[in-house]
C-alpha cells in the first residue's frame, strides 16, 4: 500500500517522495504523512457516499464552541479521493496523544460527556445534505443475522455453553431495546467509536477524531462505546458516573437513558466480541487475547442475566 499512497500524496499538494508512515490498522489503514493524516478505506465497508456523508459532518462541527473534533482536507478530488478503486480521506494532524486505559480516565470522562452531549445536539438540529447515508447500529445493525460487523456467534474460543449464555443474554437485550424504542428523543446521529483511541489529549484539550463508524443509534450508546475494551476495568461505574455529569451540565440526560445504559454496554460488548473476529488482521485484535475477550464478555453476560449489570447503574 505504501506504493499507492506515495501516488495519492501530490492529490493533497505533497510530493509522492514525502515519507509516509502506517499508524494503524483496523476498520481502515490509517498513514501519516506530511501535515496530514490518510485514512485507506477498508474495501467493502463504506461506500463513497457514506464517506462523504462522514465528512460532511465533521466539517459541519468545526470551530462549534466548547466542541474540538478532527478536520477534514480536501484534495484534488474534493473530500473523497478514489485511486485504484479504493477510497481515501485526509485530515490534519492533531497535536498530542491518544487517551490510554493507564492514564487518569476519571478526569476525563466528565469533559467527554459535555463533548458527546454538543455532538447530539448538534445531530438534533443539524439539517443533513440530500443522500446523506449511513449504518444504523441499532438491532438488525448489531445483533442481526447480517450484523454490520462479525456475529457475535463467530467470536473466538466460543463453546456451546458460551454460545448458550449469550443468546439468552441478547434475547432479554433485545426486548428491552425494543421496548426503549428508536424515536428522536433516545436515537440519532451519533459518533459510535469514542473509545480511548480515538480521544486526543494535549494538556486541558481533549479533541474527537475517527467518525469513520459515525451512524444512527441510540445516544446514551455513545458511552458504551466510550467504554470499549475496558468493560471489566473496575473503574468503570466512576467513569460511567462522571461521563453522565458531564453530558447533563450540557442537556437532558433522562432517568430512562441512565437506565439503559447497562444494556447498552453489554450490547456494545457483543459487537466488539464479534468483531474481533471478524478483524483478526487489525491491530487491535493482535493486541487482544480474543478467546480471553470472549469469556469477558460472557462474565457480562452472566451478570446482566443476574441482575442487570446493576453496578453500571447511574
Amino acid at each position: 500500500m505504501s506504493d499507492l499512497i506515495a501516488r495519492t500524496l501530490p492529490i493533497y499538494g505533497l510530493s509522492p517522495d514525502t515519507p509516509a508512515a502506517l499508524i494503524n490498522r483496523s476498520e481502515n489503514d490509517t498513514w501519516a504523512a506530511g501535515d496530514l493524516i490518510l485514512r485507506l478505506h477498508r474495501p467493502g465497508y463504506h461506500t463513497k457516499p457514506e464517506i462523504a456523508a462522514e465528512l460532511a459532518w465533521l466539517n459541519a462541527l468545526q470551530d462549534l464552541p466548547g466542541l474540538n473534533a478532527v478536520r477534514p482536507v480536501a484534495g484534488s478530488q474534493g473530500f473523497v479521493t478514489e485511486i485504484d478503486g479504493r477510497f481515501l480521506v485526509a485530515f490534519a494532524r492533531i497535536s498530542g496523544q491518544e487517551l490510554q486505559p493507564g492514564d487518569d480516565l476519571a478526569r476525563w470522562f466528565a469533559p467527554l460527556g459535555e463533548i458527546t452531549a454538543r455532538l447530539h445536539l448538534h445531530a438534533r438540529e443539524w439539517i443533513r445534505p440530500p443522500g446523506f447515508a449511513r449504518l444504523r447500529w441499532d438491532l438488525p445493525g448489531i445483533l442481526g443475522p447480517n450484523p454490520n460487523w462479525g456475529h457475535w456467534r463467530q467470536s473466538q474460543g466460543l463453546d456451546r455453553h458460551g454460545e448458550a449464555v449469550l443468546a439468552r443474554a441478547t434475547e432479554a437485550l433485545s426486548a428491552r431495546l425494543r421496548a426503549y424504542g428508536t424515536g428522536p428523543e433516545v436515537f440519532g446521529l451519533i459518533h459510535a467509536d469514542l473509545r480511548l483511541a480515538n480521544l486526543m489529549i494535549d494538556g486541558d484539550r481533549l479533541t474527537a477524531i475517527d467518525f469513520d463508524d459515525c451512524g444512527f443509534g441510540w445516544w446514551a450508546y455513545d458511552l458504551a462505546a466510550a467504554l470499549s475494551f475496558i468493560e471489566t476495568d473496575p473503574r468503570l461505574p466512576d467513569l460511567i458516573a462522571r461521563w453522565c455529569e458531564g453530558y447533563a451540565r450540557i442537556t437532558t440526560l433522562r432517568p430512562e437513558d441512565r437506565a439503559m445504559i447497562p444494556s447498552l454496554i453489554l450490547l456494545r460488548r457483543v459487537l466488539l466480541t464479534g468483531w474481533l473476529a471478524s478483524r483478526a488482521d487489525s491491530d487491535t485484535a493482535a493486541a487482544l487475547d480474543g478467546p480471553g475477550y470472549t469469556a469477558g464478555t460472557l462474565d457480562l453476560a452472566d451478570r446482566y442475566l443476574t441482575d442487570g449489570l446493576a453496578a453500571f447503574r447511574p
